[in-house]
């Protein structure tokens, strides 16, 4: 989801900051863009997207009446992306309708192992290194379909939401002509041999997934809000009737978002608290990193690391059964003005986020490691064996700063360009993105 193209074509109109009363936007709208950008944990980024809006008469502007997005890349790490996106509050009287179908395939996807502090990461064998291990890869593919209803209680702010969502995962050993599946173990087959990955969930499996729960929205705008609240707090689990590999469970998830005007229609403070966790249950592994949500802000939404959630730490860094994080931003609108009949904002989020795993997964499982002096990998002359990647460290608070910058167009279509850094070097470093929509 990188935009790098738009900036230049921005660059060469006149920009300014105007209180001149927005263009209402009528009928279809089209955000065509190549998909041509960087990600410093997926690669280069190639493709084609768009994003196609409906605001119909205009009378409810800056809301839209429907929307879709459909978008076919591939990333130099070895990421497929084929994704559709449709959303409405209006093609059924008094209900939003969402819906998504989607396909992930990933060769080298990261894999940094449970419970954040407890696994040591080294950066020197992060990614292909110049002897081929991929220690800290794997491979995930994904195939989703997702919908989800919501409706209002009476006239209120309040509402209430309920959706299905079914997971078909595949999982093994990363594929790259750089690896050698015969001899370069990583740390995927290092919990495999130590069954803390079972033989049952080595190879993935699929799912039907119920949500249900509450929702409150005073926000003046969801997709770029200057005022108001949103909460959400939704059950969600699988009775596992598909693969039936004694992986039912149920989960919660609650998220608070806040939004106050610092300088009217320029500068809003706005901050996000969230939870999710596991209720009763197994929940399978490939699962864990999986960070549901009622509305796509995101095409996959995961965590705790990275774009989503903590900004800066590395992809999935945290992975555990239950997480709590919060992301604290300020948005500085410092120019709007009207382009090609279309209505821009440029803005920029300095951001502080901050997340820890609260409830650890399968600890038990994982001190099978401890004692095992087998070396399972090498770097710059440097030995690490089994017992290296489970330190019995208690967690703590991970946190990431950085700042973004955005191009908004008619308060719904939102490139985003971020760089975060962790403040631990046990999380990574410094992370760049570039995709759609303020993260909250």
């Amino acid at each position: 989801m990188k935009r790098t193209l738009l900036i230049a074509a921005l660059l060469a109109g006149s920009i300014h900051y105007s209180n001149a009363q927005e263009v209402t936007k009528t009928g279809l709208n089209f955000g065509p863009l190549p998909a041509v950008g960087y990600s410093s944990d997926l690669g280069w980024h190639y493709g084609a997207l768009t994003d196609i809006y409906w605001y119909g008469d205009g009378s409810t502007y800056p809301e839209y009446r429907w929307k879709a997005n459909v978008e076919i890349s591939q990333y130099s790490k070895g990421n497929t992306v084929l994704h559709s996106f449709f959303d409405s509050k209006y093609l059924i009287p008094g209900l939003r309708v969402s819906a998504a179908v989607s396909y992930f395939g990933n060769k080298t996807y990261s894999f940094y192992g449970f419970n954040g502090a407890s696994s040591l990461y080294i950066p020197e064998l992060d990614g292909i290194t110049d002897g081929g291990q991929g220690f800290f890869l794997m491979r995930r593919d994904i195939f989703r379909v997702m919908t989800c209803l919501q409706g209002k209680f009476g006239d209120s702010k309040w509402g209430w939401a309920g959706g299905i969502t079914y997971w078909n995962m595949n999982t093994g050993h990363a594929k790259n002509k750089g690896l050698d599946a015969m001899h370069d173990l990583s740390l995927y087959d290092l919990y495999v041999i130590h069954n803390v990955i079972p033989q049952k969930e080595i190879t993935g499996g699929q799912h039907l997934e119920f949500k249900a729960g509450v929702v409150y929205d005073s926000r003046d705008h969801e997709n770029n809000p200057s005022r108001g609240a949103n909460l959400e707090v939704y059950a969600f689990g699988s009775p596992d009737i598909i693969s039936k590999h004694d992986n039912s469970y149920l989960k919660l998830a609650a998220h608070w978002k806040q939004f106050f005007p610092v300088v009217q229609n320029r500068l809003t403070f706005g901050y996000h608290l969230a939870y999710q966790g596991l209720v009763a249950g197994n929940a399978p592994y490939y699962l864990l990193q999986s960070i549901q949500s009622l509305n796509m802000k995101q095409i996959n939404t995961e965590g705790l690391g990275s774009t989503c959630t903590v900004r800066g730490t590395t992809s999935n860094r945290l992975m555990g059964n239950s997480y709590a994080w919060s992301n604290f931003e300020l948005r500085w609108s410092f120019a709007k003005f009207r382009w090609i009949n279309q209505n821009w904002t440029l803005a920029t989020n300095p951001f502080f986020d901050a997340g820890m795993i609260v409830s650890p997964y399968r600890e038990e499982e994982m001190k099978n490691l401890l004692g095992n002096k087998t070396v399972v990998a090498k770097v710059d002359g440097k030995e690490y064996t089994a017992a290296d990647f489970y330190t019995s460290q208690a967690e703590k608070l991970h946190m990431g700063v950085g700042a973004g910058l955005h191009i908004i167009m008619n308060q719904n279509f939102n490139i985003n360009f971020e760089v975060g850094k962790c403040l631990d070097p046990n999380d990574g470093n410094i992370g760049v993105n570039v995709g759609l929509n303020y993260i909250f």
